[in-house]
């Protein structure tokens, strides 16, 4: 699955303590709660945090890849998300009737692939050799399908008792996730190191015509795909937060399967992964297991970190899309990442500017004036691990333009900037906000994933606990302050979808 936008607010962490004070069933301590989780690091790096919770025979599993399409570069866009297609096609085990002959097939298919591309790459390709070629690949697809089990993967977890196989990409990251029976601890130990230590990437050109399909019907398809595919080409100049998290057709199109095995022992080794385990499981047992089954998988270093910064933008930047549509109108903002002291107040200002039906852009230009019949405020698209944006969306209604939804949103900024926010309205999202995560925090599946996130985007699973108290020192000060600082034109991005004959 792919998720194109990840926003996993900081008020999450919040959530998240809430939840574990608010369901124990005695009165532990914050310290105490805290002192449940318990870590494990590998020789080779990899890392193992486990929170214990016997309340029910179930266990959750999230496998942390410190890797997303902001990773790539080009001529490879979209390769952290076809890898995550990939990663359900099996292993050396699992998935075929015989691996060793399978692979001399895979190998051909490759060769040949690659004498395709450079003949289509000559200023006049030899029409009737690609003609030969284009038959003997097929012939040779063919020949492979023979040694598939179609979805062993992933029929191997059902039948245990997995009820939430997943995996999705985003900017950020790329996530594996399974929900199973507490005594299949082992089995899931077996069957990831596994996926892990011998991938094989079977199927790949069929799969690549799945994303490629994908693209069509997701982005090229939809005008709000289009929109906000050149509103992030747009907003962004340097930084790989540029391009989409499905890629770009040529880069699809032409991606190898090699790419996707030297992508993968690039991004995939222990070193960058991290594991959140939490359920019915003792951490002992856990980390005794994952020494055993993930011990032995030889690492590299952890991948450099990126090297380009979005320069400072110098002015107000626009693009349109044409097409059949209703407009629609986004704005964005430059902002910084999530580790800043201002990632907070920037998260208030936007919940309170337009999050939810009780939002100043809410009230004032849906049930007001009712110039949109929607408008929304994101903070941290379409990621929060590098500086991002504040985005505004609006949906103009029946007779009113983008520009009406743009002056008015103005208007509400305008009034933050001048008399920054209400008491009240601060009270309000700061117990709101947490509030609405309760819902959300109360699977093991989540609480595994906000582990995996704190420790590698915030910096330390710790900071889980930590930060509780800095959501409510925020203050009215800070939102005017952060209004002031960020929401301004000349770092902003204005994108539209103009309806054809207007």
């Amino acid at each position: 699955m792919r998720n194109r936008i990840v926003l996993m607010k900081r008020v999450c962490v919040v959530g998240a303590l809430v939840l574990v004070l608010g369901v124990s069933s005695t009165a532990q301590t914050f310290d105490a709660i805290k002192s449940q989780v318990k870590v494990h690091v590998l020789e080779n790096g990899m890392k193992f945090i486990v929170l214990e919770r016997h309340e029910a025979p179930v266990v959750s599993f999230h496998v942390y890849a410190d890797v997303g399409s902001a990773n790539e570069s080009y001529g490879i866009t979209g390769i952290s998300h076809l890898l995550e297609h990939m990663a359900f096609k099996g292993t050396k085990l699992v998935g075929t009737t015989d691996y060793e002959e399978e692979i001399k097939i895979l190998e051909e298919l490759d060769a040949l692939y690659d004498k395709i591309k450079a003949e289509q790459a000559k200023v006049s390709p030899d029409e009737e050799a690609l003609k030969e070629m284009g038959e003997e690949f097929e012939v040779l697809r063919t020949k492979a399908k023979e040694f598939v089990v179609n979805g062993e993967f992933d029929d191997m977890f059902m039948r245990e008792g997995d009820r939430s196989l997943n995996a999705y990409t985003s900017a950020d990251a790329t996530q594996y996730v399974n929900s199973l029976p507490s005594n299949k601890l082992e089995f899931w130990m077996a069957m990831t190191a596994d996926r892990f230590q011998n991938p094989v990437f079977r199927e790949f050109y069929k799969e690549r015509d799945v994303v490629i399909e994908e693209r069509r019907l997701t982005l090229e398809t939809r005008p709000i795909g289009r929109l906000v595919e050149d509103f992030l080409s747009t907003a962004f100049k340097a930084h790989p937060y540029k391009h989409s998290v499905v890629g770009h057709m040529s880069d699809l199109e032409s991606i190898t399967r090699k790419d996707v095995e030297v992508y993968f022992h690039k991004y995939y080794s222990p070193s960058n992964l991290t594991v959140g385990i939490v359920g019915d499981v003792r951490s002992t047992e856990v980390f005794e297991m994952a020494e055993m089954y993930f011990g032995n998988i030889s690492s590299e270093p952890k991948p450099e970190p990126l090297r380009t910064k979005e320069p400072e933008q110098w002015g107000e930047r626009r693009v349109q899309v044409v097409a059949k549509s209703q407009p629609i109108l986004i704005l964005g903002y430059h902002r910084p990442d999530v580790h800043h002291a201002d990632s907070f107040a920037l998260d208030a200002l936007a919940n309170i500017l337009g999050q939810g039906r009780s939002s100043r852009l809410h009230q004032s230009l849906v049930k007001d004036k009712k110039v949109c019949v929607q408008v929304g405020v994101f903070s941290g698209f379409p990621g929060e691990k590098y500086p991002n944006l504040v985005a505004f969306i609006a949906v103009p209604s029946q007779g009113h333009t983008s520009e009406e939804c743009r002056e008015l949103i103005d208007e509400e900024i305008s009034k933050i900037k001048e008399e920054s926010v209400t008491a009240e309205e601060l009270t309000k999202y700061q117990r709101s906000s947490v509030k609405a995560m309760l819902s959300q925090m109360k699977s093991n599946g989540n609480m595994a994933k906000l582990l995996t996130y704190a420790d590698v985007v915030v910096g330390d699973w710790q900071r889980l606990f930590d930060q509780v108290e800095e959501i409510q020192v925020v203050s009215v000060e800070d939102i005017k302050r952060v209004a002031n600082t960020y929401l301004v034109k000349n770092h902003r991005t204005i994108g539209e979808i103009v309806p054809e004959g207007k």
